[in-house]
């Protein structure tokens, strides 16, 4: 594989499997430099496998890979120098506080300990934990203990950053605490591979997004490529009355002949529709059905509907056993 210099991560045929299960099967991904490319799928799906390999943690038992145009199984210390990885659980020590933890990688990394202090300042006033520097991370929100461990992910800015997972569990707040967090590191020139489940949070900061399911990559493009890709519009009501869910569900199966998409929000319904004429139909019967809505539009398909589309199951089932097989090999 010849290095493209333009690209930050390139990959071809990735494959890894753990006795009998394949939880990569086939992987190819070309991720431009400075960008946030979003790698979406359910758990199970093959991402954090996929990182692992690009990160140099694993080694591929088939394919090639590049990032920042070194082999990741013949380069692969140079990889490493180049890189972070932030994972799904915090890496930073509970019994230290904030500054302690933060200092104590920059030692690691070879700064003297005046270098570390002032690189562990500027990183707690940048992440807003100035106030809690001294509070032993044990007494830290999730919230907050996320955003250390991605300052400690940066301590010496890496080319390229891995993010598994980065939000899972964090409130509304605190999530979007993190995106602009994502968004200062790519604006700084940092590229960043960002594997996720949640669609709301690829569509916010991915340039393009590779969909995997199974192991394998089944959808990739922009945003809004991959919406268009569906082919149709979405109708989406929220109802005044949560409880009548069920009649809307019914109502909508009626008029579309299709079972509609049941939002997070108790509330919300949405399902594909041809235009605005079937739109009006499914209004219609609703309202025959007596069921009130509180507001609806028409615009197009959410990356929900668009999963749900590609891969005939919702992003939040699970899908092949990536998580069991990589414990049942460890074990």
């Amino acid at each position: 594989m010849r290095a493209n210099p333009a690209l930050a991560i390139e990959a071809a045929g990735l494959v890894k499997a753990f006795g009998s299960t394949r939880a990569v099967d086939g992987v190819d991904l070309n991720v431009a430099r400075g960008t946030v490319y979003g790698v979406l799928g359910p758990n199970g799906a093959g991402k954090t496998t996929t990182i692992r390999m690009l990160a140099t943690l694993l080694r591929p038992d088939e394919g090639r890979a590049r990032v920042l145009g070194h082999d990741v199984v013949d380069e692969a210390d140079a990889v490493r120098a180049l890189v972070s990885l932030t994972g799904q659980l915090a890496s930073v020590d509970e019994d230290l506080t904030g500054r302690e933890n933060l200092v104590l990688v920059g030692r690691l990394l070879g700064a003297r300990r005046a270098q570390a202090k002032a690189r562990a300042a500027e990183l707690l006033e940048a992440f807003g934990l100035s106030e809690a520097a001294g509070r032993q991370v044990k007494d830290y929100s999730g919230g907050m203990r996320r955003r250390l461990d991605i300052a400690a992910s940066i301590v010496v800015t890496p080319q390229l950053m891995f993010l598994d997972e980065p939000t899972t569990g964090l409130d509304p707040r605190s999530r979007n605490q993190v995106w602009e967090i994502v968004r200062a590191l790519v604006a700084e020139g940092t590229t960043v591979l960002l594997c996720t489940q949640y669609l709301d949070e690829a569509d916010q900061l991915a340039a393009r997004i590779a969909v995997i399911d199974r192991g394998r990559v089944i959808a990739e493009g922009t945003p809004a490529e991959l919406k268009a890709s569906v082919g149709q519009g979405a109708l989406h009501v929220r109802l005044l009355d949560p409880g009548q869910r069920p009649e809307a569900e019914r109502a909508l199966l009626r008029a579309l002949d299709l079972e509609p998409h049941l939002e997070s929000d108790p509330a919300g319904l949405s399902a594909p529709v041809a235009g605005a004429e079937q739109a009006s139909e499914a209004l219609a019967e609703l309202s025959r059905a007596g069921v009130g809505l509180a507001n609806f539009s028409l615009g197009q398909p959410s990356l929900d509907e668009v999963f749900l589309s590609l891969t005939g199951h919702p992003a939040e089932e699970p899908s092949t056993g990536e998580a069991t097989a990589i414990e049942e090999h460890a074990a």
